[in-house]
């Protein structure tokens, strides 16, 4: 499973946005400012950005003090919704059309295999696709940003 360097900045992005929104009591962040912290391209972010706030994760301020906000809390925005918002795909199978994050059977995968077959570890690659888009998706920005991670499970407990 490789996730591209879009699906990794919008995380990081995003985490920043959350941090410098509770100092700035809700003000809205500059994407300049978040660029030079993380540094990232102000021409990628800008990029990311524009789908995240297509998807409704962040709310755009026009003007001086303009900038980002998070549409919801950082406790209801899930790692995996970024990421998907951004065009990253969640799968970690090499076929044309994978079932991620569904329920039931396979939806009509197409194979990777000559004649649209399947390969014998298909249903691995696919299962390991799920479980990542599950962790991804029970992961919200504030458990990043309070480094709530390690020993989840444990914890949870």
């Amino acid at each position: 499973m490789r996730l591209s360097t879009k699906g990794r900045y919008a995380v990081m992005a995003m985490t920043d946005l959350a941090r410098r929104q509770d100092q700035a009591e809700g003000r809205a962040v500059a994407l300049a400012e978040i660029a030079a912290r993380q540094q990232i391209s102000l021409s990628y972010l800008e990029q990311l950005f524009a789908r995240l706030r297509r998807k409704g994760l962040v709310i755009s301020a026009r003007g001086p003090g303009g900038g980002y906000r998070l549409a919801r809390e950082a406790c209801d925005t899930a790692i995996a919704d970024i990421v998907l918002a951004v065009d990253e795909p969640l799968r970690a199978t090499r076929c044309g059309i994978a079932n991620m994050g569904g329920k039931g059977g396979k939806t009509g995968a197409k194979g990777c295999m000559a004649g649209g077959a399947q390969c014998l570890t298909h249903d691995l690659w696919e299962e390991m696709g799920r479980q990542i888009h599950g962790y991804l998706a029970s992961v919200s920005v504030a458990d990043v940003l309070a480094g709530r991670l390690s020993n989840r499970e444990q914890a949870a407990a």
